[in-house]
């Protein structure tokens, strides 16, 4: 049985779902169907999801939202009168939407989740009618109902325990196909919360892993998943191998073909994943194992992405103060910061970090504790930092990839801000200048894989 998930390019429209639908029919095994809400018909379109936020926002902020709310409905009417669908379809979805919006919630988060989530869900509804409108045995499973639990962490959720027991019994004993909505689940207390964006790819990988599938397929708009972001290197190469943590480590570093936590469920459970294309399906696009099969290079990928910060921290004699690391990182879990990296030297240490955390009010109140608490002799904040991203299993066999990689950036007149590499010495990874990256992104390309 292999579970197989669908993203928002391969159900923009009735077309693609039409091939969906297909491609799904192709495969006898392929029985548990994830997914998105739909994305963008052309480079000019707004995705379902953004919709609904602005949908959501405007209701918030007590205007009229009847506009925002005529745009999504008559998105979803669109697809189902292009597919030939009941009009009690198209109004079973407007009424779900105008539900959600009617229930009061005490905190905004909870509200937006909700009413994002809606995507997903009605995408799923009306997918499962379009396969009975098949005659195909179908049925619309909902989160709620099958036991997919997260916690209380709204637009950034994580998978709890119970749920994979839950779903396996929600899942196990039916032969017809089952289409369930990605991206969302419930608390224990029974509210809406999202994973982050993209977090569809997560919601496949637990569904996989608590069915025992013997492959998980995840759909997108590529043939497979290339060397470096196509937008910066033309004609890449295609990479047909990956293990998971080469993935996992792609995937954090800037790779959205994948969301970076929807390995975690299939590597614990030993299934391997597939990246294969909704329109050209027959390609035999990306496999996502344990370990390689075949021969691997030395580095399989180069991955970068923007939006990353520096704060630079200095005390003298601070690897003389006990605990002195504990008490920083403290003041950021206080301001609810996550932190990325933490290289550091005799006197100073710097954190790496989403730039987005850290709002000019949150950093004068981090430079005011770190001097006030902790008596630091220099605190500076750094914005419009990269990270670029080297990975590959073959690094660890292979002496010099640090001096290859530097001269590469040397050579390109590329200053590097930062280097770390972790203990498995299966990536290196470089902080750069924003306007940098594209320029070193090159280099390391060239370097490794056309040098």
């Amino acid at each position: 049985m292999k579970v197989c998930k669908f993203g928002g390019t391969s159900l923009a429209d009735a077309n693609q779902i039409r091939k969906m639908i297909d491609i799904v029919l192709s495969d006898p095994e392929r029985k548990i169907v994830v997914v998105s809400a739909p994305g963008k018909r052309n480079s000019n379109d707004v995705k379902v999801t953004d919709m609904l936020i602005k949908l959501a926002k405007t209701k918030l902020e007590k205007k009229d939202y009847k506009s925002e709310l005529a745009t999504v409905v008559e998105r979803y009417s669109s697809i189902c009168n292009d597919l030939g669908l009941s009009s009690d379809v198209i109004k079973t979805i407007e009424k779900n939407i105008i539900t959600v919006l009617e229930k009061e919630e005490d905190k905004e988060e909870y509200f937006i989740d909700a009413v994002k989530a809606t995507g997903e869900d009605n995408c799923a509804y009306l997918i499962a009618k379009e396969f009975i409108h098949r005659n195909i045995k179908a049925r619309y499973l909902s989160p709620l109902e099958a036991g997919l639990f997260l916690s209380e962490e709204y637009g950034n959720a994580q998978v709890l325990p119970e749920s994979y027991e839950n779903l396996n019994k929600a899942l196990k004993g039916y032969d017809g196909i089952t289409v369930f909505p990605g991206f969302f689940g419930y608390t224990r207390k029974g509210r809406v919360v999202t994973f982050s964006r993209g977090g569809s790819d997560i919601t496949g990988s637990i569904l996989a892993a608590a069915a025992k599938a013997e492959l998980y397929e995840n759909f997108t708009d590529v043939d497979s998943v290339f060397a470096v972001d196509p937008s910066i290197i033309q004609d890449p190469v295609s990479i047909s191998e990956l293990t998971y943590r080469e993935m996992r480590e792609l995937s954090y570093a800037g790779f959205k073909v994948l969301h970076e936590e929807a390995i975690l469920p299939t590597a614990l459970a030993g299934i391997p994943i597939c990246i294969k294309n909704t329109n050209n399906p027959k390609a035999p696009g990306t496999l996502i194992t344990p370990h390689h099969k075949n021969i691997y290079s030395r580095v399989v990928g180069i991955a970068s992405d923007d939006g990353f910060a520096t704060l630079y921290i200095e005390k003298i004699l601070m690897n003389r103060e006990i605990g002195f690391g504990r008490k920083v990182l403290q003041i950021f879990e206080d301001e609810n910061i996550p932190f990325e990296h933490m290289p550091s030297g005799i006197d100073n240490l710097s954190i790496i970090l989403r730039e987005s955390f850290i709002t000019p009010e949150i950093e004068k109140k981090i430079y005011k504790r770190l001097k006030e608490e902790l008596k630091v002799n220099k605190v500076e904040l750094e914005r419009g930092l990269s990270i670029i991203m080297i990975v590959g299993e073959g690094m660890r066999c292979t002496v010099g990839m640090a001096a290859l990689a530097t001269a590469a950036l040397a050579e390109a007149g590329v200053n590097i801000e930062m280097i770390n590499q972790g203990s498995s010495e299966i990536s290196m990874m470089f902080g750069v200048k924003s306007v940098d990256r594209k320029k070193a992104v090159k280099a390391l390309y060239k370097k490794f894989f056309e040098g």
